[in-house]
């Protein structure tokens, strides 16, 4: 009877730290589901251009995703065409981070490589929906056509 009360007592907390342990690991992008997105992105770009930089920027289609979300900017100003509010109509190479570092120029210079190459630029940035305080971030950043296109996830 009390080897069965200890296997039940175990089986539950097994259970009880596992389930808190999923529902933290699923409340923000993976560095996989950003590159996912962005391949899906990539494509819709390819597909019809105005229509998916209308759904990058209305978050439809499933462009937004808990803090996933594609942006990209034109390649010959730099001029965000889709991003959030905040970042619409500005000069990617204009961001610089807390510190001063010029991660816009980095994702620029990223999005100059030739198509179907992906690469990586780490900087820090505040978490969509959260306080201003800059965190680390991974973007995954391609050319398609003439824009640069990312989706970055949070470390």
């Amino acid at each position: 009877m009390i080897r069965r009360l200890m296997i039940g007592a175990v089986s539950a907390a097994a259970l009880t730290l596992s389930a808190a342990a999923f529902a933290q690991q699923g409340q923000f992008g993976t560095a996989q589901e950003a590159r996912t997105m962005l391949d899906k992105a990539v494509a819709a770009v390819k597909g019809n251009e105005a229509k998916a930089l209308d759904m990058f920027n209305k978050g439809e289609g499933g462009f937004k995703d808990r803090d996933l979300y594609p942006f990209c900017f034109n390649l010959s100003d730099g001029i965000f065409v889709a991003a959030i509010k905040q970042l619409l109509g500005t000069d990617v190479r204009t961001l610089k981070g807390p510190t001063g570092e010029a991660y816009g120029l980095e994702l620029y210079a990223a999005a100059q490589n030739p198509e179907d190459t992906i690469t990586e630029v780490g900087y820090m940035f505040p978490r969509p929906g959260g306080d201003k305080t800059p965190v680390p971030k991974v973007t995954f950043v391609t050319k398609v056509s003439d824009l640069g296109c990312a989706v970055g996830y949070y470390k």
